[in-house]
């Protein structure tokens, strides 16, 4: 089977205060930053370069926002929300450490329930399945764009690229960045990842 010819453009929204601050975002609904404003209108020039088929993006202003900034006009998808850390929402790295004694990461040990239920690292990967599926089949019409959020656009490459999703923790991803993957004949790649804006 021809492999499409169309590239998958991920877009990371642009910084929030917790992402300035490396607080774990999730559902938590922030707005951009100025910079992370700035950073959205950067893109704008490169993704010129695209002729999209399809354009996604996660429901949460984060994303919207940038979305709109670098002149896309998305269509919202759920699937593209941010994962559910439930209890360590708004907590950094180290503070969850702290609470629980041993040098935690969300990839490999996961969340807790608090407000919201959370999410394993499975159910992230279920829901970034569902949109490399439907991104794929418009791929062979022209380039696709996806405006969302950095573990969730991780655990989505992994899924993409046919690793395990714990393979994202090795795929650093900044705020406002951009990446493109595309088939090399029928393997899926990694053209360009975390170029900023």
């Amino acid at each position: 089977m021809k492999a499409p010819e169309g590239r998958l453009v991920l877009v990371r929204h642009g910084e929030t205060e917790w992402s300035r601050t490396g607080q774990h975002t999730g559902v938590t609904d922030l707005p951009l930053t100025p910079a992370g404003e700035e950073a959205a209108r950067g893109l704008t020039g490169p993704l010129k370069e695209f002729d999209f088929a399809l354009v996604l993006s996660s429901p949460l202003q984060r994303a919207r926002r940038t979305a709109e900034l670098a002149g896309l006009e998305p269509e919202l998808d759920p699937d593209l929300v941010e994962w559910d850390y439930g209890a360590y929402e708004g907590l950094t790295t180290a503070q969850v450490r702290e609470q629980l004694g041993y040098d935690w990461t969300v990839f490999e040990h996961g969340v807790a329930a608090g407000e919201t239920p959370g999410e394993t690292v499975e159910e992230v990967a279920a829901r970034a399945s569902r949109v490399v599926r439907r991104a794929v089949a418009a791929m062979g019409s022209g380039d696709v764009a996806l405006v969302a959020h950095g573990h969730l656009l991780r655990v989505l490459t992994s899924v993409f690229l046919q690793r395990e999703p714990r393979f994202g923790a090795q795929l650093l991803l900044d705020a406002g960045a951009l990446s493109v993957l595309e088939f090399e004949k029928e393997l899926p790649a990694i053209r360009l990842w975390n170029r900023p804006a």
